[in-house]
């Protein structure tokens, strides 16, 4: 059970070559257009000479009858654990054995020094954070590559080992929206993303380029890559989330480092009990706070404005605001209801979060998508289009109105911080 990611790590890494094991399906879920595709051959192995059919989440229980399954894997992040149970007692009343995989049996071994940035759920800031050390590692001298982990939407077969240093790698790869929003920032520091399928051939690639790897998790999984320094990032706007998600519980349980990010924007209460639950889970652990500072024009102020913010941290990483309504509320802007003005696939994914009322995620995972967000991006009525996505969102939709961006970027917040972290692990190598 997956979402195109773990799920093909896992079979990599425990099932391809195992003469044991007959695995007769994958499911999808959480991404839209991932479903009905065939994890191909030429990823599957010599085992699997036809592929292995991929199916959608909906139709497992009948999956599970028809084909017989002894075994379901669950292989996706970012559920609550009760959600998680959920599909576990449903695989369980059918008979079938549900199977967690434990985080080091699916960890590859480097032979670089590796810094992992996962979080406790989709969001956090753990992409912003993963730019702040591969900036002070540059500045230290060091040759940073980012592997990011996998967002492979597209031809599964073409995407197996992927290189970006540059936009037109984006364009080649015709890169999804949620994609370009992980890498353009990277690229624009100059530090290359390698992301794809299959990363045993991913990490091999990165090892030939980089002194120092950096894992860049999604969402809320645990590293694909063993860490020799392993740091976790957890969001006070969310408190309590860091003990109710699979399995960004698990990412605290095992940090060397946990971040309370986003500590300028929280309430002090909220950062209090953040900080009470990340050490009853792992006392040993170091805590640092961090700062995620928003920029935006001040001429902002008074004007009634369409906030875009990034896709995933809105829709399954449950955030009700991001950046750009932080931005809109800071300087005075008037956010605009987009529902009446939405269109196909956004108009679908608005009724499907009823909670995201004044704002509209950045969501493109086919050119139709993409199509329609643009079209209700011109529909919308507004003084101004406020875009808070990692990603410059004019070079990819045509937006017939005036635009500005809001950018955020990771700071420390206290002496003995982030960046002194970073420079005591490579002044330890």
């Amino acid at each position: 059970m997956g979402a195109a990611g773990r799920d093909f790590h896992n079979f990599n890494m425990r099932f391809r070559n195992d003469p044991s094991s007959d695995v007769v399906a994958f499911t999808a879920a959480q991404i839209p257009f991932i479903g009905d595709r065939i994890y191909p051959p030429a990823l599957s192995g010599p085992m699997y000479p036809q592929g292995i059919p991929i199916y959608l989440e909906n139709e497992l229980a009948r999956l599970i009858t028809d084909l017989k399954a002894d075994e379901v894997v669950f292989s996706y992040s970012d559920l609550s654990h009760e959600d998680v149970m959920h599909r576990a007692s449903l695989v369980v009343s059918l008979g079938a054995d549900f199977r967690l995989l434990g985080a080091e049996p699916t960890m590859l071994s480097s032979t670089r020094p590796v810094i992992s940035v996962c979080a406790v759920r989709t969001g956090s800031g753990k992409s912003g954070v993963t730019r702040f050390i591969a900036s002070v590692l540059k500045g230290l001298g060091r040759r940073p590559a980012v592997i990011r982990h996998p967002m492979p939407y597209g031809d599964l077969a073409r995407q197996k080992a992927q290189r970006f240093s540059s936009r037109d790698d984006m364009k080649m790869a015709n890169c999804t929206i949620e994609e370009m929003e992980e890498y353009e920032p990277l690229i624009s520091d100059n530090v290359t993303v390698f992301a794809g399928v299959d990363y045993a051939e991913i990490l091999s690639n990165a090892e030939k380029e980089a002194d120092i790897i950096i894992w860049d998790g999604g969402n809320n999984d645990l590293p694909f890559i063993r860490p020799d320094l392993e740091i976790v990032v957890a969001d006070p706007l969310r408190p309590g989330h860091e003990v109710a998600y699979f399995p960004g519980e698990a990412n605290a349980r095992r940090a060397d480092c946990l971040i309370i990010n986003k500590a300028n924007s929280a309430g002090i209460e909220a950062i209090r009990m953040v900080e009470a639950n990340l050490r009853s889970l792992n006392s040993g652990a170091r805590i640092i706070k961090t700062a995620s500072v928003v920029k935006a024009d001040p001429s902002i102020a008074g004007k009634s404005v369409l906030v875009i913010e990034d896709g995933p941290t809105l829709t399954h990483g449950g955030m009700d605001f991001g950046a750009g309504v932080l931005a809109a509320r800071t300087f005075g802007a008037h956010p605009v209801d987009v529902r009446p003005y939405a269109v196909g696939s956004i108009k679908e994914t608005l009724k499907k979060y009823p909670r995201l009322l004044t704002l509209l995620p950045a969501i493109g995972y086919s050119k139709e998508q993409v199509r329609d967000l643009e079209e209700t991006v011109n529909n919308t009525p507004c003084d101004l289009v406020l875009i808070a996505t990692p990603v410059d969102l004019s070079k990819i939709i045509d937006i017939r109105r005036p635009y500005s961006r809001v950018e955020y970027k990771i700071a420390d917040m206290e002496k003995d911080g982030l960046e002194d972290l970073i420079k005591g692990f490579v002044k330890g190598l």
